[in-house]
């Protein structure tokens, strides 16, 4: 279907500008109905809020998120989400079904009018320029965060530019080595092929979907070397990645 469509693309563009509109208004009405849950503390409101903007983004776009493995996720338990990463919406992908995460990721992404505003609300944690004392701030804060919630992380640390998988940086490492917590393995599936960092406009025809792997306990995981680590969890995640989805 889509291979003969020679105007998708133009086609694309033109309903992607009303689309980003309606999705940026949409994020400025969430901050505005969030503000007063978030000053007082409200958390299950402020995730309840965060899920319904999450799923009418997708509305929005036409999309329907299909969530694997959910019942993977234990109610109650803390733990650090790696998901692989290939669009602006992965974030969105992971609020829309896991709401209440922290998250460590770019600081640039603070900068975005708006949706930053959004992300410091949802405990996000910026990641800064890698000199030994900001590594030792942002573990130090990253840590404290595991205290309440689960902490979301890209260990690509960026967006891929082909829609395959990057190299897995150590970050996580750290944090999993000063908490103990259990490595929620997520892949994320079509998010390449609907709007990757490199283009502009939303392909309105990709599928898009999420599966969330069992748990990897961090007894599986300490005596193993830094590598063998890295090459587990990335496993996991290959594991479910159809690439037919995102190209």
């Amino acid at each position: 279907m889509e291979k003969s469509c020679k105007l998708c693309p133009q086609l694309f563009w033109v309903i992607s500008i009303p689309v980003f509109i309606i999705i940026c208004l949409l994020t400025a009405l969430t901050l505005v109905i969030l503000l007063p849950f978030a000053y007082f503390g409200s958390v299950k409101i402020v995730n309840s809020i965060v899920f319904g903007w999450s799923r009418l983004v997708f509305l929005v776009m036409g999309k329907r998120l299909r969530v694997q493995g959910k019942r993977n996720i234990l109610k109650g338990k803390r733990y650090i989400l790696l998901a692989n990463h290939s669009s602006l919406f992965d974030i969105l992908a992971i609020t829309a079904f896991y709401p209440g995460v922290s998250w460590f990721g770019r600081e640039h992404l603070l900068r975005i009018p708006v949706f930053g505003k959004l992300l410091r609300m949802n405990n996000y944690v910026p990641m800064r320029a890698s000199d030994l004392r900001n590594t030792k701030e942002m573990i130090a804060e990253l840590t404290a965060r595991t205290k309440g919630h689960t902490v979301a992380i890209f260990p690509e640390g960026t967006r891929t530019m082909d829609g395959s998988f990057s190299k897995f940086r150590k970050g996580f490492l750290h944090v999993m080595k000063a908490t103990e917590l259990e490595i929620l393995p997520v892949t994320l599936n079509g998010f390449y092929r609907l709007k990757p960092k490199n283009r502009f406009y939303i392909n309105f025809l990709s599928k898009i979907g999420v599966v969330v792997h069992q748990p990897i306990q961090s007894g599986d995981l300490i005596n193993l070397s830094d590598n063998e680590i890295i090459d587990t969890v990335k496993g996991v995640i290959e594991s479910a990645y159809e690439p037919i989805l995102s190209k």
